[in-house]
């Protein structure tokens, strides 16, 4: 497919931000972010309800709406501190798609699907400029979709989330349907010492690396919930499930690429979670802010016994919920977010590890589903990993009820032997149509 930019231009808020808010701190959590950006993007079929110049039009007077609410997201960033909310604004890109969007859907690949976004999610601009670009792809069908990335110094993929349903809400008519909470740094304190952590969250290994899309339908996952329960965690989420799993095949994909005449070889999967809900006292659904933290599961070559791996990762979770818990009570918010910035760098360093993972569990993003502008629900939506990226798993609710859509990233040599993986392919369906349900029939895994 084809694709010619039409215009760019800047939206800003449709009213100034008052002179008392204009200056923003960031949250400790927000200072440690890493310096990229959140993508998503939403795919919304051809409607009788508007043309896409009125959708594109209501798209760009709504934003600039909410962006009065969402004020921070129109200012940039000073000195890893700060925001200054100067009503800067946030880039929009208008583009053309020489194609059908049912003839991309039929078979989505990764390196389209990132043209439809209006910047690299890695570009050091998440840093220094606009925290929230957007960009309006019109198909030749007349279909359209939004391309939405939000800077991680300022955001996670549930404020991510918040946004773009009060950005809907305003679309509808419901201006005051949803408000930002801007508290987090209330809780968690920016630090002058911020750089001598940053550097410590994951560091992806950079390769030559592809991007391939595995479909998990909730008939599927109801037997490897069954397959990976056991006496520990008997009831394991769609989630925990399918990461371990994933986890699994992949430490074998890479094992068979190495030698065999090697000791075990350590696998580190590091998982960030919302602490939102895990904070005492919980934080509002709606705080904005890079609001996660992470834990790093570990097991060597010899255990990937996949009920094993789920109680590692459950005890990940738990324990990351336990220093939470009770650590901010002591008003201890920087010996623990950094706590876990630090063991992810501990098991980096180590000459052990055959790989490092990274997975994320962004299934909650199921409630943009029901996003409307004015003109339907979106038919997709996906948040692809950046291109450069090696070793990621990051995982999105299906629109079907219980079923989880799954984008890996791994060196060329790895997926190939993942691909093939007959356990895998056991559960999951290797790029399906987003057009259709489940299919009846499994060719990869005869």
């Amino acid at each position: 497919m084809e694709f010619e930019i039409i215009k760019r231009e800047t939206i800003k808020p449709s009213s100034p931000t008052p002179h008392y808010l204009r200056n923003f701190k960031l949250s400790l959590l927000d200072q440690l972010g890493p310096v990229a950006y959140e993508p998503l993007v939403l795919f919304y079929p051809k409607n009788g309800i508007a043309t896409p110049q009125k959708s594109i039009w209501i798209i760009k007077k709504s934003l600039s709406e909410t962006l009065t609410r969402f004020y921070p997201l129109a200012g940039r960033i000073k000195g890893n501190i700060s925001i200054d909310c100067n009503d800067h604004g946030v880039d929009y890109v208008e583009a053309r798609v020489n194609g059908l969007l049912s003839t991309f859907l039929s078979k989505p690949d990764a390196q389209t699907l990132r043209k439809l976004l209006p910047v690299d999610a890695e570009s050091p601009e998440a840093g220094r400029g606009p925290l929230l670009l957007v960009q309006a792809n019109v198909f030749d069908c007349g279909g359209l979709a939004i391309g939405v990335c939000m800077s991680h110094k300022l955001a996670d993929a549930a404020s991510l989330s918040t946004f773009i349903l009060a950005w809907s809400a305003t679309a509808l008519g419901f201006s005051q349907a949803l408000l930002p909470d801007f508290s987090a740094s209330f809780r968690f304190p920016p630090t002058d010492h911020a750089s001598s952590f940053q550097q410590s969250s994951v560091d992806v290994k950079r390769v030559n690396c592809v991007t391939k899309r595995f479909v998990f339908y909730a008939s599927k996952i109801a037997g490897l919930r069954t397959k990976a329960a056991s006496a520990i965690v008997d009831q394991p989420t769609r989630a925990e499930a399918v990461t371990a799993l994933i986890w699994r095949c992949v430490v074998a994909a890479a094992s068979r690429s190495s030698s065999s005449l090697q000791s075990p070889k350590l696998s580190v999967l590091s998982q960030s979670v919302d602490i939102r809900k895990r904070v005492v006292p919980p934080l509002s659904d709606d705080s904005i802010g890079n609001l996660v933290g992470y834990f790093a599961a570990h097991t060597d070559e010899t255990k990937l016994e996949l009920q094993g791996l789920v109680v590692k990762l459950r005890k990940g979770i738990k324990e990351l919920s336990n220093s939470y818990t009770k650590r901010l009570q002591k008003d201890q918010a920087l010996q623990v977010v950094c706590k876990s910035f630090k063991e992810a760098d501990e098991f980096i360093k180590r000459d052990d590890i055959i790989n490092f993972y990274v997975g994320t569990d962004l299934c909650n993003y199921k409630l943009l589903y029901g996003v409307s502008f004015g003109w339907g629900n979106p038919i997709w939506l996906s948040n692809v990993p950046a291109a450069s990226n090696n070793n990621v798993a990051s995982l999105v609710s299906t629109r079907e009820d219980g079923g989880i859509e799954a984008w890996v990233t791994l060196s060329e040599e790895d997926m190939a032997a993942f691909e093939q993986d007959q356990e895998l392919l056991a559960f999951a369906f290797m790029n399906p149509s987003v057009l259709e349900v489940e299919p009846i029939t499994r060719k990869s895994a005869l």
